[in-house]
């Protein structure tokens, strides 16, 4: 039976005093019997969480409450058992590391395009303008290598980090089409959507929730193969279940 309910989640949101946060969101998490990774960054919040439907949905109505994270929104799946050995809450420079100083999501949010509109797009090979699309992937290879966009781009990162340079390089081959960023759970191609723009860069998109969000909301259409994550299930299917790996 499946009843340990799983969220990831994040939300870039200036936060003066992190550490402050981390004691709170702690003691909130323990007292809920949670485990998983919490991190905060001046830049806002990333967490992945898994334990009793109740305790997690309390923590994260608590969460919600709080001014600096209202509107966060969870992408939940279920499982067996916790997937995580312990609970982690850490402050870091970034909730995802760029290494780009300029790039400041918590002060404007890059242009997402919604699960469904993408199914669509993709449906017809275009956007709505007739513009030929991209779909470009910000996560490392070994991620690719369970699953991806059929006929999607990507540079065989080793970190998030070598993105700024894989764009340079290659940029060319983006130019004249609609170029979606996508990524997990949606914070890694937020973050490289907005690179982009900074570069110059036009038509640019990131997929609103990333892979999981658009397996929950379409069934994974135009999508082969599963979507690695960072836990003990290592890879989930379209319908957001554990599947086998090799």
């Amino acid at each position: 039976m499946k009843d340990i309910l799983n969220i990831s989640a994040y939300r870039f949101v200036a936060l003066d005093d992190p550490d402050q946060w981390r004691g709170a969101i702690l003691a909130q998490a323990n007292a809920a019997g949670l485990r998983g990774t919490v991190l905060l960054a001046h830049e806002g919040i990333n967490l992945f969480l898994a334990g009793n439907a109740q305790a997690v949905r309390g923590f994260l109505g608590w969460l919600a409450a709080q001014a600096p994270f209202a509107g966060i929104e969870a992408k939940e799946s279920w499982s067996a058992d916790v997937p995580f050995g312990r609970l982690l809450v850490k402050v870091k420079r970034e909730i995802i590391r760029m290494n780009q100083p300029t790039v400041r999501p918590e002060q404007a949010r890059a242009p997402a395009v919604g699960a469904r509109t993408l199914a669509r797009w993709l449906d017809r090979g275009s956007d709505d303008t007739g513009r030929p699309i991209v779909m470009l992937d910000t996560r490392n290879a070994f991620e690719v290598e369970h699953g991806r966009f059929r006929d999607g781009v990507h540079w065989d990162l080793q970190r998030f980090s070598d993105f700024p340079a894989a764009l340079a390089e290659r940029a060319a081959e983006l130019q004249g089409k609609t170029v979606v960023s996508y990524c997990t759970g949606g914070i890694r191609c937020e973050k490289a959507a907005l690179w982009m723009a900074e570069q110059g860069m036009d038509r640019v998109w990131q997929l609103d929730g990333g892979i999981l969000k658009y397996f929950e909301d379409t069934g994974g259409t135009h999508f082969d193969g599963s979507c690695f994550v960072f836990d003990e299930r290592t890879a989930l299917g379209p319908t957001l279940a554990p599947v086998e790996t090799m």
